[in-house]
Order: structure tokens, then C-alpha cells, then sequence
């Protein structure tokens, strides 16, 4: 690999813009509205006439916020409203008591055995991925929409058992889109601080979609509620985390609550593993030599059988080195409870903490080679000191995503059996802008040239 042949990067803007600019420049994408100074900066403060904002690089900053003292820099409630049309109260938004409470309910349906027992659940869906992508062998094909389509499927069929060619599975899928293509990642409350009462300016169509995912998702959630009263449910997550009480205080989630925690598996789930899965696929069509060595070890070593995930090492590592790069949510943000002085700067009550995988992942200071595209680096000492201290694609610390392992497994299961079947390479197209909506996408999409291998 050369460093010269970089994997696509958006063009960070100018130092100098005004308030306005910043706004228009956010709201169209965060990742080219930030400059350049970000990706060496330990820390650094922006002002609106409202609020501060402190981006945080330094290790031992992220490490306090993340984890030792979470509880004292809860998440933004500004970030929040964008997502609350769609995600109510889910366990993404909430914070305090109510997370605590949602989190002891989730968190067993993904411990442990869990991941084994929902591997034939995600082989399957595999396999439809392929069977899909057969009828564009031999030519161009835009790669997202297919890993969008896998990673839909996995989350219906390892969550409510059904394939994404269920009637209401395929409304979810195709309404989703939709809300995804139209719902900035920050509305107005974001940068001006409105009151309880006052309308959030959410745009018609980013209301109706929605509403119409809730709508669908509050169908099947109901009917699995009947299921499981009838002891006919199936074992699956959605059974799982229906049937699991909080063990503090015994309650389960109401259809209502389920129906909140369900569209965060579905954003969280089906949004982040499509975006990481589409860039996998690119990189490897950048890098035919290491395509080349995922796809030989997935001819031997690849099986219907979850113990068989452990001798996929070099799909793991380019997944992983895919997640730094492209990391689908690019900035957490939370803010402090209490007076805090970091860095020798006084850090008012409720200013906003901004945490940004996108630009920890690439620091100048902390990473070789930053920019390049080098999966061995997890094996050298710079990488595995980055790994514990600079590299967080599922967040980090007591918020960690629930469903991490899950989405390992997911992305180097579908990318090896992709990869085994076919070669992809680059088109003629121009190189995709990486750009953020609800998660790192390229702006015009993914277009690789699919041939099957001999």
C-alpha cells in the first residue's frame, strides 16, 4: 500500500466562518463543516451566542467522560430532538434511572450465547445477500442499497424472525430509507435554545416517515406481545427482551417502550452495519490485495458453524480498520452536569461535550499513518495502543453499543461471504464523498463492478 492512494476523505472547510455559514455547512454535512486543525487539536471550543461546544481528542478527556464519570456527562438532549420523532424514549436518547432501568431489560437478550444462537439467523440472510447480488454478476452495481437491504434483512430475521421479504419487514425497510435520506443528523433546537412548547421545525415528510415506521413497528411488536401471551413466540431477541423483567424492580417494557427500544435496533442495527459493510467493500475494491487475502481465507476456512467466525482474522482486522476510517456514527455528544476545568479552559454546566470517533480515529498526533488504509496496524504497538485508548466506533465505557459483538460478527460474516463469491472493483466513477445524515454515507453512493471469482 502507498500512502498516496488514500480512501476518500471530505475536504475539511476554512478557519474563518461565520455563525450562519457554520449552521448551513452542519446541517448539509457535519464531517466537511469541521476544519482541518481538528485532526491534531487535543481540544478545541466553539461558540454560539447560545452555548460552548468543547471537542475533546486527548485520551485521558474521553477516558473521564466515557468512563470514569459517565453519569456526570449524560447525553445532550440538544443532539436528541432530530431523533425523537422516530426513536420516542429509546434507550439511545434516554439517560439517569430510565437508561440504567432500559439497559439491565436489553442487555441479557446480547450476553454470551446469545451471539451463537442467532448465527443461523445472520448466515441466512447472508445467503439471501448473495442470491440477490447474482443477478448483477458481471456488471456495475451500487453497493449500498444491497448492504442496507443485508442489514435490514439480519435485523427482521435475527429480531422478529421474519425474512425482509415479509410484507411489514419490507414497509420498515423501504420507509427507513426514506426517513434516512431526509432527516438532517441536527435540527434547529441543536443551535437555538427553544422551549418545551415551541415546534421543532421537522420537515413534513421526515414526520410521515416517521410515523409510518412507528406505525409498522407497533404492528409487530403487538402481535409478538399476543405470541408470547399465547406461548407461541419464537426465541428470538424480540422474545427475549419482551419476556426479560428489570431484576430491580420487575418490570418488563410496555408494547409502547418496545416499540421505542425496536427503532434504535433498527437505526442501530440495520444504519451502522450497512454504512460500515458499503465502505468494506470499497476499501477491498481499492485494495485488490487485500480482498485477494479475505477472500482466500474465507475459502478455507468460512463455514455455517459460529465457531468457524474465529479463523476469519484478516476479515476481522479489515472490518475493524474499516470502522476506524468510516466509523457510521462520526460525534457523540454530551454535556456536564457540574462546573468542570479541562485543560486549563472553565467548562460551564450544561455546555456541550462533543466526542468524535471521525476525528479520533484519524489524529495526526496519536495514529501512523492515520489516513491509510493498513489492517496490519492492529497487530503493531501503535495499533493496540490506539485500540485501547483512541479507537471507539460503539462508544466506549458504560455506553458502550449493546449490540457490538453482534455487529462484528454481522459485518465479517457478510463481507467474507461476499468476497469468497465475487471480486468487486472499482468503476469509472468518481471517488464516493463520505458525508453524515444518521450515519457516514457517500453522498452520490457506492457503485463497484461485481464478477464472479474462478
Amino acid at each position: 500500500m502507498t500512502v498516496s492512494n488514500l480512501p476518500p476523505k471530505p475536504v475539511s472547510r476554512g478557519e474563518k466562518v461565520s455563525l450562519r455559514q457554520y449552521v448551513r455547512l452542519f446541517r448539509k454535512d457535519i464531517l466537511s463543516a469541521q476544519p482541518a486543525r481538528l485532526y491534531r487539536a487535543w481540544m478545541a471550543e466553539f461558540r454560539t451566542p447560545f452555548f460552548r461546544s468543547y471537542l475533546m481528542n486527548q485520551p485521558e478527556l474521553v477516558k473521564t467522560v466515557l468512563k470514569e464519570r459517565p453519569d456526570d456527562f449524560p447525553k445532550s438532549g440538544r443532539i436528541s430532538e432530530g431523533l425523537r420523532p422516530l426513536l420516542g424514549n429509546s434507550v439511545f436518547l434516554t439517560n439517569g434511572d430510565t437508561w440504567k432501568r432500559q439497559r439491565r431489560i436489553i442487555d441479557p437478550a446480547f450476553e454470551g450465547g446469545r451471539l451463537r444462537e442467532t448465527f443461523p439467523a445472520i448466515w441466512a440472510a447472508s445467503e439471501a445477500a448473495l442470491a440477490r447480488l447474482d443477478g448483477f454478476a458481471g456488471s456495475e452495481v451500487e453497493i449500498e442499497e444491497h448492504t442496507s437491504h443485508a442489514a435490514a434483512d439480519v435485523i427482521f430475521r435475527t429480531l422478529f424472525s421474519i425474512p425482509i421479504e415479509h410484507e411489514i419487514a419490507s414497509e420498515v425497510f423501504h420507509e427507513f430509507r426514506a426517513y434516512q435520506r431526509s432527516q438532517p443528523i441536527l435540527n434547529i433546537a441543536a443551535f437555538v435554545p427553544l422551549p418545551r412548547w415551541m415546534p421543532r421545525f421537522f420537515r413534513a415528510d421526515t414526520r410521515a416517515a416517521a410515523a409510518k415506521i412507528r406505525g409498522l413497528i407497533t404492528q409487530l411488536t403487538a402481535e409478538r406481545m399476543a405470541q408470547i401471551e399465547a406461548a407461541t413466540a419464537p426465541n428470538d431477541l424480540a422474545t427475549k427482551i419482551m419476556t426479560t423483567a428489570d431484576p430491580v424492580t420487575g418490570e418488563r417494557f410496555s408494547t409502547e417502550e418496545m416499540v421505542d427500544q425496536v427503532a434504535i435496533f433498527f437505526l442501530a442495527g440495520h444504519e451502522t452495519s450497512a454504512s460500515a459493510l458499503a465502505w468494506a467493500l470499497y476499501l477491498m475494491a481499492q485494495f485488490p490485495d487485500w480482498q485477494d487475502k479475505v477472500a482466500a481465507e474465507a475459502e478455507a476456512g468460512l463455514a455455517n458453524d459460529f465457531s468457524a467466525m474465529s479463523k476469519l482474522k484478516i476479515s476481522r482486522d479489515v472490518f475493524r480498520e474499516t470502522l476506524r476510517l468510516y466509523p457510521p456514527v462520526p460525534m457523540m455528544v454530551r454535556q456536564n452536569t457540574c462546573p468542570e476545568r479541562f485543560r486549563d479552559r472553565e467548562i460551564k454546566t450544561g455546555s456541550q461535550i462533543v466526542l468524535s470517533p471521525w476525528h479520533l480515529h484519524r489524529h495526526e498526533r496519536l495514529w501512523d499513518n492515520p489516513d491509510g488504509f493498513d489492517p496490519a496496524r492492529w497487530g503493531t504497538e501503535n495499533g493496540k495502543s490506539c485500540m485501547r485508548d483512541a479507537y471507539m466506533p460503539f462508544s466506549s465505557g458504560s455506553r458502550v453499543c449493546t449490540g457490538a459483538g453482534f455487529a462484528m460478527i454481522e459485518g465479517v460474516l457478510i463481507l467474507s461471504m461476499i468476497l469468497r463469491k465475487y471480486r468487486v472493483s472499482l468503476t469509472d466513477r468518481a471517488a464516493p464523498e463520505p458525508v453524515a445524515h444518521l450515519t457516514v454515507r457517500a453522498k452520490d453512493g457506492i457503485f463497484l463492478r461485481l464478477d464472479p471469482r474462478a
